[in-house]
């Protein structure tokens, strides 16, 4: 079947989304086209505003208005004497519908990754050693990093560069989830749960 050339172009910038397959992306295209009471150029539209407006927070890397820093930054119920580090923006999300942490955010950007050219000049590292110097002594940071390869170096590596800092430097806990069995459990989980045993 071949289609109109825009009606390709859409069906290309939609496959580009994660978890969007070439036939996910041509029934998307045809829906957007056919049911107009979804208003594809109110979409649009949105997309637009967000790529002109949306940015990323000065202090600690989280979606804000351009110009200004994020929800979490400038409110005053949240705890300055915690930071959590995260990869990545939307990490965040997940952490605040938990509502286990009331502290300040840091999102590296990443993680360490030599082999894809990612360094630590490459990540928000310094800037979050600025905001740990600035923090009072006794105060903790949090590493909330996957657990995956680059994401268990990227967490030795900063538990390395705080070490001689004022702050405890802790990770969150890591082991079996509720509902799993033993025999599949890889290797890392179980030394994880292991070490992070309750009495």
């Amino acid at each position: 079947m071949v289609y109109p050339k825009p009606v390709e172009e859409l069906i290309d910038q939609l496959r580009i989304l994660p978890a969007i397959g070439p036939r996910s992306a041509e029934r998307i295209a045809l829906w957007l086209l056919l049911d107009r009471k979804r208003n594809p150029v109110s979409l649009a539209e949105a997309l637009v505003e967000c790529e002109k407006q949306v940015g990323f927070c000065s202090q600690c890397g989280f979606f804000a208005e351009k110009g200004e820093d994020c929800s979490v930054c400038n409110s005053s119920r949240r705890t300055s004497n915690a930071i959590c580090v995260v990869e990545k923006a939307p990490d965040v999300i997940a952490l605040e519908r938990s509502g286990a942490f009331n502290g300040k955010y840091h999102c590296l950007g990443g993680v360490l990754s030599p082999l894809d050219g990612i360094h630590p000049e490459d990540l928000r590292i310094e800037s979050l050693i600025h905001r740990v110097d600035e923090m009072d002594e006794g105060a903790e940071v949090i590493l909330a990093i996957g657990v995956h390869i680059e994401g268990e170096a990227t967490s030795s590596y900063l538990e390395g560069v705080l070490k001689d800092k004022e702050v405890k430097v802790t990770r969150l806990a890591r082991g079996l989830p509720v509902g799993a069995n033993l025999e599949f459990a890889d290797q890392l989980t179980l030394t994880r749960a292991f070490e992070g045993r309750l009495s």
